[in-house]
């Protein structure tokens, strides 16, 4: 039996794009399968789907997400923002800092945004672990603009330990900082946050992610795309993406994610 308290978070959501729209399942296969599916036919913005656990939880690249029961935050909002299809990254970006936000706000802790949706923790010795990610996937209309997105964020809360491929690269908050952390408190902070992000946005977007991620200017990285490469990141284009100073000395723009640091 779920002990996840939906009518607090329902309650402490007035006022939002998503109050009286949340759906809450013990287990589920996706939040974003739903999401999709659900936007298919005609569900309105602002839908939130929660669920204690997920049978197929699913990052970027097609990568499987580890959902433990109970353990973190796993829920998906639907949105119709009034943009181009290839400005879909913007609600990537805001959504990480939302969920940068959120966390400081409930833990007093800060998190790391890595370019272009992943939550990572630096750790005192050795390189920083993934403590959560954001998956974005859309439709777009005949003339290129965005139907709708669902957004999907994934937060490991409280989990003790990890599967043995994950083990290296994947961290909790719980692990982390020594600190169990309501998924309810984490919940509702998110999604305040989330809602001005999304129905309040700014032209500030890349300014603000490039300040709270040391990720993105002045990280010496390996890119995955192209082949592969290694250089220095140097900030945001105006679209978002993320530049690097080759190694070469050849300016690339990274487009598609897959950045770790050396």
């Amino acid at each position: 039996m779920s002990t996840f308290d939906t009518a607090r978070l329902d309650a402490a959501l007035r006022g939002t794009i998503f109050h009286g729209k949340l759906h809450h399942f013990a287990t589920v296969d996706s939040t974003n399968t739903r999401a999709l599916a659900d936007a298919q036919v005609g569900a309105e913005a602002g839908q939130v789907y929660l669920a204690d656990e997920q049978t197929a939880g699913r990052g970027r690249g097609g990568h499987s997400w580890h959902s433990e029961p109970d353990r973190g935050l796993y829920l998906t909002v639907l949105v119709r923002p009034t943009i181009k299809g290839n400005e879909a990254l913007k609600l990537s970006l805001a959504t990480g800092i939302a969920a940068a936000d959120a966390i400081h706000a409930v833990t007093g802790r800060s998190i790391d945004l890595r370019w272009p949706n992943d939550l990572v923790i630096a750790e005192d010795h050795g390189p920083s672990r993934k403590c959560g990610g954001v998956l974005t996937e859309s439709a777009l209309t005949p003339d290129g603009s965005l139907r709708h997105a669902a957004i999907g964020i994934g937060i490991n809360l409280n989990q003790a330990e990890f599967p043995p491929d994950l083990s290296e690269a994947a961290t909790s908050l719980k692990r982390a900082w020594g600190h169990t952390v309501s998924r309810e408190d984490l919940a509702i902070t998110l999604l305040l946050a989330l809602h001005t992000e999304l129905e309040y946005p700014d032209t500030t977007l890349y300014d603000r992610f490039e300040q709270r991620s040391t990720w993105a200017r002045g990280k010496h990285v390996r890119v995955a795309e192209d082949e592969g490469y290694t250089g220095t990141t140097a900030g945001l284009t105006s679209d978002g993406l993320l530049r690097v100073q080759c190694d070469d000395g050849e300016t690339r723009i990274v487009r598609h994610g897959g950045v770790r640091e050396l």
